[in-house]
C-alpha cells in the first residue's frame, strides 16, 4: 500500500540513541498498523476486567502513534525508547511494546491475552455485541474464533440468532472484515521477521511473584476472582478457570492455574500457578508450583529458580 504524504513538522527527537537498541528492519509496520495492535490488546485487557486505568493507558497510546506525524519506526531508529516518549501517553512500557512490534514484527501480550481469553469475551471485543449477545452466539451458534463469527455472519446462522437483524448482522460482517484483516496481516509479520536476539530480559524477584501465586491462589479459594472459560481441555465451555491482574513494584502480572495436557494428567491444574508478568515491554511468564521433594518439601517455588527460593525461605 502506498504511504501517504507526511507533514515536515519537526519530529520528537532525542539526545541520544540506545547502544542496546537493535536495528530497525527496512519493512517495519507503519503507525496504522502499530495502532491496531495496541488497542486490539486494549480491547482484550478491557474483555478480562483489568484496571480501566491500564486499558485507558493502552488505547490512549494507539491514538497517540496514529496520530504522529512520523513513523514510530522512524522515531525508534533516530532516538530509541527515550524518542518514543516524547510522544503524548507513550511511557516506559508502551515504548517497549512498540519496540518489541517494530523489531520484530509480534507482540508477545497480544499472543497471550488471545490465547486465555474466552469465546464469549472474544466476541464482546466486536463493537455491538454485549455480553449476553456474546454468550448467545456460543452457546447457540457453538462458534468458538472470530473466523467462525465471520462465517456464521455470511451463511445466515447469526441473522437467525434473537437479537441479530440484518442490519446488525451487516454490521457485524463489516468491522470482522477489517478486524481479521488487521490480525492476518500481523500474522504474515510474526512468519516473516526472525525472534528479537536482544539480551534475556529482566524479570520479578522471586519474593514478587510468590506474593503474586499466593495472592492468586487465596483469592480463587475464596471465589473472588472473575473466571473465563478455556479452550483447551474444557469441552463444556465451563468458565472454571479464575483470572488474576494486579501490579507489583512496577510489574504488571496475570496469574492462572495450568490448563497444561500435564497438568490435567498429574491432577495439579488447582496446584501449578502460571505468572505472566511485564513491564517496560519486557514480558516473560513462570510456573509456581509447591515442591515435593529435598529442603523445600511442602513450600510453594518458581520452578527454574529453586536456588533463589531456598535464600527467600533461608
Amino acid at each position: 500500500m502506498p504511504s501517504s504524504p507526511r507533514s515536515p513538522a519537526a519530529p520528537p527527537t532525542c539526545a541520544a540513541v540506545s547502544r542496546a537498541e537493535p536495528a530497525v528492519p527496512p519493512s517495519a509496520p507503519r503507525n496504522a498498523e502499530v495502532a491496531d495492535v495496541l488497542g486490539r490488546v486494549a480491547d482484550l485487557l478491557e474483555a478480562q476486567d483489568e484496571n480501566p486505568f491500564r486499558v485507558r493507558a493502552w488505547r490512549a497510546g494507539a491514538r497517540s502513534v496514529r496520530e504522529s506525524e512520523r513513523e514510530v519506526a522512524e522515531i525508534l531508529a533516530e532516538g530509541g525508547r527515550e524518542g518514543l516518549h516524547l510522544l503524548p501517553g507513550i511511557g516506559k512500557s508502551l515504548a517497549g511494546a512498540i519496540a518489541e512490534l517494530v523489531h520484530t514484527g509480534r507482540l508477545r501480550m497480544l499472543d497471550r491475552l488471545e490465547g486465555e481469553i474466552s469465546p464469549e469475551d472474544l466476541f464482546t471485543t466486536v463493537p455491538g455485541i454485549g455480553e449476553e449477545l456474546a454468550a448467545r452466539i456460543h452457546r447457540e451458534l457453538h462458534v468458538d474464533t472470530l473466523e467462525e463469527l465471520e462465517l456464521a455472519a455470511h451463511d445466515g446462522r447469526l441473522e437467525r440468532l434473537p437479537g441479530f437483524g440484518a442490519r446488525r448482522v451487516r454490521a457485524v460482517r463489516e468491522l470482522l472484515a477489517g478486524m481479521l484483516a488487521r490480525s492476518t496481516r500481523w500474522r504474515a509479520r510474526r512468519i516473516r521477521y526472525a525472534e528479537s536476539r536482544a539480551a534475556p530480559p529482566p524479570r520479578p524477584p522471586v519474593a514478587t511473584l510468590l506474593e503474586v501465586d499466593a495472592e492468586y491462589r487465596q483469592r480463587a479459594e475464596a471465589g473472588a476472582l472473575r473466571t473465563i472459560a478455556p479452550r483447551r481441555f474444557n469441552p463444556e465451555g465451563r468458565a472454571w478457570l479464575p483470572v488474576l491482574h494486579t501490579e507489583r513494584d512496577g510489574w504488571s502480572c496475570t496469574a492462572l492455574y495450568s490448563n497444561t495436557a500435564r497438568a490435567h494428567e498429574l491432577g495439579t491444574t488447582r496446584d501449578w500457578v502460571i505468572v505472566y508478568y511485564e513491564r517496560d515491554g519486557d514480558e516473560d511468564q513462570c510456573t509456581v508450583v509447591t515442591e515435593r521433594h529435598g529442603p523445600l518439601a511442602g513450600r510453594r517455588v518458581v520452578r527454574g529458580r529453586e536456588a533463589e527460593c531456598r535464600a527467600v525461605a533461608s
